[in-house]
């Protein structure tokens, strides 16, 4: 047996994000997508002259004589296989994680390679996103400067079976180093719209492409928060087909979304991605198939639906770039993004962290107006979530930001939404309504005021009116990360109107999802089930609901309801005291 040689070496590691879960699945697709990935890697480590080792499984594990080639090859592959998974349903689409390593590295004779070098380089995969990139201390210094990519220090981070912690870097997080001829990003998320291409024989399509990329660009430009490109200057790329990185230095911004319209007989497919320019990653795509009717009707529902969809995403990759930044680099919008994800846990602790955070934005920007509606959204948790005891005083603090985030900027759709809600809970049910309208007027697919809708509804006795609000919030953001709650009201408004099976189905579901608070859905499968005289199943709702919150009981639910009077609830609590609820007489 050869004497193994030890050489340094580039190592690429990969390998697929939730491979199991793709497999039980659907095997064979799978098996099928990961063919096709496979060639992607092999077609772009041999253009960057490097050499496969290994694709045992879902893995690839490669090697290069040079790291900015490695680099390269990792953002082309990932560029690739974006393009690859556009068209399949999110939950059939195949993510790798790819690490970078600048190390040594034993070679056999038969080719195959081990050492620290190759585990650092697996270690690092594993602290990739899926579809993302992660270079190592060794690596980053090389290339660093040596390339237009972006990249975030993500610190040190330590790892299995390696002695000292490892410093990683994702790609294409940071700002990006431009030129002094290119624009700077804007101190908030920008993004540019390119114009979408017709690819149907027709024409005629030019016209409802355009038409689409327009009214993307008023629709987010309606969200305050985003820096929106104008159509002037995105539309100068018509007829091209741009380097998206390219773009984003062009335009300075973060995000670009692109698209294509197809028509094919009675039916028009909109497709659109959404890109992070400075890596060229995919952060969203989706397709969209509808019939063609009214064209301005059409093109107003692919509109609003695509906006949408957008607006959570970025949130999600902005609050993953907050949380990964070291925190005396943080400004203001930073501070909000790493207070909503703390928010979004759902718990005491991380709604008092929350709170901290969305004060130290307002401490480094006081006219930032989405850390004031962040800071009213912790005093309603404070009550809805029965975090705090004293109710009034929760609700006059959410009062006062709400007012606050409103007064600094009055045509902010998403601070009227917040008042709204707040309106709602203090008793204030037709102000509440009128706010709402004022801030779905103001931007139509703002998610919040959709749902936030509901309450007041309910509470004036208009439950059917309630799950058309639902209907549109579900519709515009699927994967809202209040998704748990848009079931949770849904659950509600069914009891209230008497539906009790389909109560207690959404109320399932509801617990089901990421992130529930689990009494609240307990509660309304606990009342419709006290109606339709399952006591048993009922009962163990309660005993459920209680071990997630000790405190269940008709006077904590009267404490976290968001109303002000609970006169069209006697139906409710009266469900709760058939399910084995201890409730006065006088209240039932």
């Amino acid at each position: 047996m050869a004497e193994a040689k030890r050489r340094l070496a580039a190592i690429l590691a990969a390998d697929v994000a939730g491979y199991s879960r793709l497999m039980g699945d659907d095997e064979r697709a799978t098996m099928d997508m990961l063919g096709v990935c496979r060639e992607v890697f092999r077609k772009r480590i041999a253009e960057h002259h490097g050499h496969v080792v290994d694709t045992a499984g879902d893995s690839v594990l490669a090697t290069f004589a040079s790291v900015v080639e490695a680099v390269e090859c990792a953002v082309a592959v990932q560029g690739d296989l974006a393009g690859h998974n556009a068209d399949l349903r999110e939950d059939r689409r195949m993510l790798f994680r790819i690490g970078v390593n600048l190390g040594d590295v034993f070679e056999q004779g038969d080719g195959s390679i081990y050492g620290d070098g190759v585990n650092v380089a697996a270690r690092l995969e594993s602290l990739a996103e899926p579809g993302g990139i992660c270079l190592s201390g060794s690596a980053h210094e090389q290339v660093d400067g040596k390339t237009d990519l972006a990249f975030e220090d993500l610190g040190e981070h330590e790892v299995k079976n390696i002695a000292r912690p490892v410093r990683a870097w994702r790609v294409g997080a940071g700002e990006q180093k431009a030129p002094a001829d290119l624009l700077a990003l804007p101190d908030k998320p920008s993004i540019a719209v390119l114009p979408f291409d017709n690819l149907s024989h027709d024409p005629e399509q030019d016209c409802f492409a355009d038409g689409i990329a327009e009214d993307l660009i008023t629709a987010l430009s309606r969200i305050r928060w985003l820096f929106v490109i104008a159509r002037n200057s995105t539309f100068a790329y018509k007829g091209t087909s741009p380097d998206i990185r390219q773009v984003g230095r062009e335009l300075g911004v973060r995000y670009v979304l692109e698209g294509s319209v197809r028509k094919g007989g009675n039916r028009i497919r909109v497709s659109a991605q959404l890109i992070e320019a400075a890596s060229g990653a995919h952060v969203w795509a989706q397709r969209y198939d509808r019939e063609l009717a009214d064209l301005f009707d059409l093109q107003d529902d692919i509109t609003e639906t695509i906006a949408a969809a957008i607006e959570p995403e970025i949130g999600e990759v902005e609050r993953d770039r907050a949380r990964r930044k070291p925190p005396e680099s943080l400004d203001a919008w930073e501070y909000y993004q790493r207070g909503m994800w703390n928010f979004y846990q759902n718990t005491k602790e991380t709604n008092v962290q929350a709170r901290n955070l969305f004060e130290r934005a307002v401490e480094c920007d006081r006219g930032f107006g989405p850390a004031h509606c962040g800071l009213a959204f912790t005093h309603l948790a404070d009550v809805s979530f029965g975090f705090g005891e004293q109710r009034d005083r929760s609700l006059d603090e959410a009062l006062r930001a709400a007012e606050t985030a409103v007064a600094i900027d009055d045509k902010d759709g998403h601070a009227h939404a917040v008042r709204g809600r707040v309106y709602g809970w203090i008793g204030k049910d037709s102000a509440a309504i009128e706010e709402l309208r004022t801030a779905i007027r103001i931007q139509p697919s703002l998610v919040l005021a959709h749902y936030s809708m509901c309450f007041p509804l309910l509470s004036t006795g208009r439950p059917r009116e309630a799950f058309d609000c639902l209907d549109t919030a579900a519709r515009l953001s699927p994967h809202d990360p209040n998704g748990w709650l848009f079931d949770t009201i849904r659950a509600f408004a069914c009891n209230l109107s008497g539906d009790h099976e389909a109560a207690v189905d959404w109320a399932e579901r509801a617990s089901r999802r990421p992130g529930a608070v689990s009494f609240w859905p307990l509660a309304h499968k606990a009342s419709s089930l006290g109606h339709l005289g399952k006591r048993d199943e009922a009962l163990r709702a309660i005993d459920q609901a209680r071990e997630s919150e000790p405190r269940f009981s008709y006077a904590f639910l009267k404490h976290v309801m968001p109303f002000a009077q609970f006169d069209h609830l006697a139906s409710y609590f009266d469900g709760l005291r058939k399910a084995g609820l201890d409730i006065p007489d006088a209240d039932s």
